[in-house]
């Protein structure tokens, strides 16, 4: 159980990471550009921070499965991730949205983003510690 326990919290950082890389890097450049005066220039990100962020958040996320679930299976792991991302979606991306003047695109493609990226991670969860 603990190796797969493990193995599934890497293969989810692995694969928030690339979705982060494509959300936040390829789909929502040009809106992060015409929003510029909001974020901190390229240079001052603090992207080691975000990849220790992105890591515990995979250790959360995958303990939350693991310990407490009792049946475990593919499609328990779809809807912890679906019932996860728009708990977490939701007041991530409409409550930024309803304090920050970000645009609603980036409001939408946040919740989209995190619901998406939650689901995959209870496929990859449910699919490595199941019974």
């Amino acid at each position: 159980m603990l190796r797969r326990t493990l193995l599934a919290i890497v293969a989810v950082f692995v694969a928030w990471s690339v979705l982060d890389f494509v959300i936040h890097g390829v789909i929502l450049k040009a809106p992060y550009e015409a929003t510029a005066q909001l974020w901190r220039p390229m240079a001052e990100m603090k992207m080691g921070l975000l990849r220790v962020v992105t890591f515990i958040a995979a250790i959360s996320f995958v303990l939350i499965y693991a310990w407490p679930i009792t049946k475990k299976s593919v499609s328990r792991g779809l809807l912890y991730g679906l019932l996860y991302g728009l708990g977490t979606g939701v007041p991530m991306a409409y409550g930024s949205y309803a304090v920050m003047p970000i645009t609603y695109q980036i409001a939408l493609v946040w919740f989209l983003g995190q619901l998406g990226e939650c689901a995959l991670a209870g496929l990859i969860t449910g699919a490595i510690i199941r019974e």
